[in-house]
């Protein structure tokens, strides 16, 4: 008998449930399940809850979150951060968006949003329903080009490509690919069933990677995870990965990867 088929009274753990952890935290990255992701209050939002992903503190070179807003929450006026840019996107619930004063747009389930390093946005609850949203905060790699413009959209609007010739895998790039004025993309990457890197990769790219369907093991490092919907997994550069999907459905993921910049010295 597995430990969620024991019957328990009210306020009480399932035996075994003491000490078991799926969660796994290495030099170079971290495998991160939502039932160990602590609550947190954030200064610039109201009647909302942070779930704090990746942060400086782990390694990481970036912030990573899931905010939980409840219906006619969000920031408190307009947020602005210099030098910092921001990418939100809709998990579930409806949201309104405004960015540098514009008229606040509704995003849905599968809507994004990319604030531009400085500018001013707002991020509120639209609907009647609790508003679930996953966050990236980066500070901006400036060069000699202009910085990139704001983008309002959905993933419905982003065609679904695979560069790789390989059967079974699907690449929605959220930003522009290749506009070499952004330095991170954020990518949608689908697996048909049985699908899977053709090579274990060991690459200078960090990652922020968010399941967001199905389910699949994961090659991090030395060993493999099971991974499924709302875990999260940072990969610092060089960190060896792979993935391999399993279940009967496609698998998911919303993938942070900083790119199109050479490397600090």
């Amino acid at each position: 008998m597995r430990p969620h088929q024991f019957t328990v009274p009210a306020g009480r753990l399932p035996p075994g449930a003491i000490g078991h952890n799926r969660g796994v935290v290495r030099s170079n990255y971290a495998f991160m399940p939502p039932e160990g992701v602590l609550v947190s209050r954030l200064p610039q939002y109201e009647a909302t809850i942070g779930r704090i992903l990746a942060a400086p503190v782990l390694g990481a070179r970036f912030a990573q979150f899931v905010l939980e807003i409840e219906p006619g929450g969000g920031s408190r006026g307009e947020v602005r951060e210099d030098g910092v840019q921001h990418f939100f996107y809709v998990l579930s619930g409806s949201a309104q968006v405004s960015i540098a004063g514009s008229l606040p747009a509704e995003l849905t389930e599968g809507g994004f949003a990319y604030v531009p390093p400085g500018l001013p946005f707002s991020l509120r609850n639209g609907g009647p329903d609790k508003l679930r949203v996953l966050g990236l905060r980066k500070r901006y790699e400036a060069i000699d080009l202009p910085a990139p413009e704001p983008i309002i959209s959905h993933r419905d609007r982003v065609p679904v490509t695979n560069h790789t010739g390989l059967e079974g895998r699907g690449f929605q790039f959220l930003l522009p690919y290749g506009d070499m004025r952004f330095d991170f993309e954020m990518n949608l990457m689908w697996f048909k069933p049985g699908a899977c890197f053709p090579d274990v990769e060991t690459h200078v790219m960090e990652h922020g990677l968010y399941m967001l369907e199905g389910q699949g093991l994961y090659f991090l490092g030395d060993e493999w995870h099971e991974i499924w919907v709302q875990d999260f997994i940072w990969m610092g550069g060089f960190c060896p990965q792979q993935f391999y999907p399993t279940g009967f459905s496609d698998a998911a993921y919303l993938l942070y990867k900083n790119v199109n910049r050479d490397v600090a010295l």
